[in-house]
């Protein structure tokens, strides 16, 4: 099944659809979530309360897509190319865990400078 979510993360909010996967799930179960935006090149990352291992990874991503790093136990948002990217790809640290897709033009997310509020809630 999949839900829709508001994401605010300093002057930005946008929403996002969640997919059916079982990681997608969890967070919905965890929501509302309150947290820390990191960045990481055209990545706003930052830790919720959720622990799930691999689903699915990837380790190539696309412009707008919202993935989970296991590691990390984090959220991402991706709206470019990481330090880890080559060219204009898209890639993680390591492969994330597909959770949903952004709605709209997710590279206003460039906006959000580290250290901005993040709340992630039901729509």
């Amino acid at each position: 099944m999949t839900h829709i979510v508001s994401i605010s993360a300093g002057p930005v909010t946008l929403a996002a659809t969640l997919n059916g996967s079982a990681t997608a799930d969890a967070i919905w179960s965890a929501l509302p979530i309150e947290a820390t935006a990191r960045t990481w090149g055209d990545e706003i990352y930052f830790p919720i309360p959720v622990s799930h291992g691999e689903e699915k990874a990837q380790e190539v991503v696309e412009v707008g897509d919202v993935g989970y790093w296991p590691p990390g136990k984090a959220l991402c948002l991706f709206f470019g190319p990481t330090p880890a990217s080559h060219g204009s790809e898209v890639r993680p640290a390591s492969p994330v865990n597909m959770v949903g897709r952004i709605q709209g033009d997710a590279t206003v997310l460039k906006k959000v400078q580290s250290g901005a509020k993040v709340r992630v809630t039901r729509q």
